[in-house]
């Protein structure tokens, strides 16, 4: 089936971003292919004046529409996710959502902004009528790690929500299928994103 990642961060390199794809590689070794949208590639002038009707911002609008499931990644800054992905949730309809599951993940400075996806980004994704908003995968900076040869390494509890997160969406998904919903592409062969190498690791200005 159809999975949109949709990298809400402005900022490269990217902690959120990076867990994003990292979850991508893990959805493709279970068979699942997805598309990937990063929300600062959008025309900016367009996505802060609202206008649905530029080019970019429909195709975007429209993959939103085709997918099955999204896993939406944001940093969290003073308690909230970011702006740029508030822009562009609200170029939604009111049932941009509806009939999909929504994986939320963040990254943050600390512990502090723990529970910024419950409170400020679960509520308007649930108004948006997603189908399921399954249980959200929080980050620290400090859990998670880059290295140019190695790549991305989580701490082991995120390692084991990440894997939960990944299991329990994998599992609806084929659920959904099995029950005769329309299947856009799954299959045994397909290929991870490989774009974790994308923004190379800086220590001095990773972000999240």
């Amino acid at each position: 089936m159809s999975i949109l990642l949709l990298a809400g961060s402005p900022a490269i390199p990217s902690n959120s971003s990076r867990l994003l794809l990292h979850i991508g590689d893990l959805l493709a070794a279970r068979g699942h292919r997805h598309s990937r949208l990063h929300i600062r590639d959008l025309p900016p002038r367009a996505l802060l004046h609202g206008d649905s009707e530029e080019a970019t911002i429909r195709r975007a609008l429209a993959a939103v529409a085709a997918a099955d499931a999204l896993v939406i990644a944001t940093p969290v800054y003073k308690a909230a996710y970011s702006g740029a992905l508030k822009a562009f949730l609200d170029l939604l309809p009111q049932n941009g959502l509806a009939n999909k599951y929504i994986l939320p993940i963040a990254t943050a400075g600390s512990q502090s902004h723990l529970l910024a996806l419950d409170y400020a980004l679960r509520p308007v994704l649930q108004a948006l009528e997603a189908k399921n908003v399954l249980t959200s995968v929080f980050c620290t900076t400090h859990q998670l790690q880059w290295n140019d040869d190695a790549g991305l390494s989580l701490a082991p509890t995120i390692a084991a929500r990440v894997q939960a997160g990944v299991e329990e969406l994998s599992g609806l998904l084929r659920q959904t299928r099995s029950g005769g919903a329309s299947v856009h592409a799954v299959g045994p062969h397909a290929l991870p994103a490989r774009s974790l190498r994308d923004h190379p690791y800086n220590a001095g200005s990773q972000a999240a």
